[in-house]
């Protein structure tokens, strides 16, 4: 699925769980465990699930689900966290919106590598 190749990581308190996109493994550990504390913290305080994910655009976006029924969760507490996250990992989000940048250059160089290896060999 497309879409969860965009999904940078993501922390749901329903099943207390945090995960990372393996495409970003390589990402130094100390930026991997500040992405989880952020993401758990968040999940921790305002309830729901969390998501970063990069759009189409390669924009780190902060996105809340919740489950239907779910009165515990604070959705004026859960923009103003969004937005003391923002403001607070700013620097590390732009900086991983040009990781993710430089992942889909070679992606879309080995999609090119492929095709004309595969024009090659009908020759």
């Amino acid at each position: 699925m497309e879409n969860e190749k965009n999904v940078l990581c993501a922390a749901n308190s329903y099943i207390e769980k945090f995960y990372l996109n393996e495409e970003f493994r390589k990402l130094p550990e100390e930026v991997q465990k500040t992405l989880q504390i952020l993401c758990v913290e968040y999940t921790e305080e305002v309830g729901g699930i969390l998501l970063l994910r990069f759009d189409e655009e390669g924009h780190l976006q902060l996105e809340t689900i919740t489950e239907d029924g779910d009165y515990l969760y604070d959705e004026i507490g859960a923009e103003l966290k969004i937005r003391s996250i923002e403001k607070r990992y700013g620097e590390l989000f732009e900086k991983l919106e040009l990781y993710y940048e430089g992942l889909q250059s070679i992606r879309r160089a080995e999609r090119a590598s492929r095709k004309t290896l595969r024009q090659g060999e009908g020759v």
